[in-house]
């Protein structure tokens, strides 16, 4: 990933945040029949090990994890807030007209190890804390037992866990760091305006 330095983003705790916040990842794998990505939500371990830990399941059907033996090296891409950046959003742009658009965003890569998880156990409890999770802004939050058992029996025989250990994080927040404070303002103003709250946010907390 081209990387200037002004865009770098290196704390630990902005990179758990955009994964934390953007959990669907893009898991990259390469073998003999060349690139493949699949697209994943994870949780995310921040404690667990150097850089933390990603876990997922996947469909029993899905041959990755056939295609893979314990410690094979894998990326995960995570993405958070993206827009379009108009020249004329820039109060600079009105005085010389020397600006462009741009797409600024936020994005994570998880370097890692990938390891198998087909136990049923541990895709019973994988299952239990993604569903709290994601359930828990709901007024009535679903849960495993509201399905009869044989039901989520059959369901977990029919996925597979993955874990991955990450050795490195990368992270790029292009966030109009490169542009006057007042050119910053500005675009963040136009994003509040059109809806892009994430992105106007990402921006005014990089400042």
């Amino acid at each position: 990933m081209y990387l200037p330095a002004h865009f770098n983003e290196s704390r630990p705790d902005a990179l758990h945040r955009i994964i934390k916040e953007s959990p669907l990842g893009i898991l990259v794998t390469h073998d003999d029949n060349g690139l493949d990505a699949d697209h994943i939500p994870f949780e995310l371990d921040p404690d667990a090990g150097a850089h933390g830990v990603l876990s997922a399941h996947i469909a029993r059907a899905n041959p990755l994890w056939q295609r893979f033996e314990d410690g094979a090296e894998v990326l995960v891409i995570f993405r958070g807030a993206q827009g379009y950046i108009s020249p004329s959003w820039y109060p600079s742009k009105h005085e010389t007209h020397r600006q462009v658009p741009t797409w600024n965003y936020e994005v994570v890569h998880a370097h890692g190890k990938l390891s198998i998880h087909d136990d049923e156990r541990y895709v019973r409890r994988l299952v239990a804390r993604l569903t709290k999770r994601h359930e828990a802004s709901e007024p009535a939050p679903w849960k495993m037992g509201d399905a009869p058992p044989d039901y989520i029996d059959e369901m977990l025989r029919n996925i597979v866990g993955i874990k991955i250990a990450i050795t490195a994080l990368i992270g790029k927040r292009k966030l109009s760091q490169n542009k006057a404070q007042s050119d910053r303002l500005g675009a963040v103003e136009a994003l509040t305006q059109r809806g892009s709250t994430s992105l106007a946010h990402a921006m005014r907390d990089d400042e």
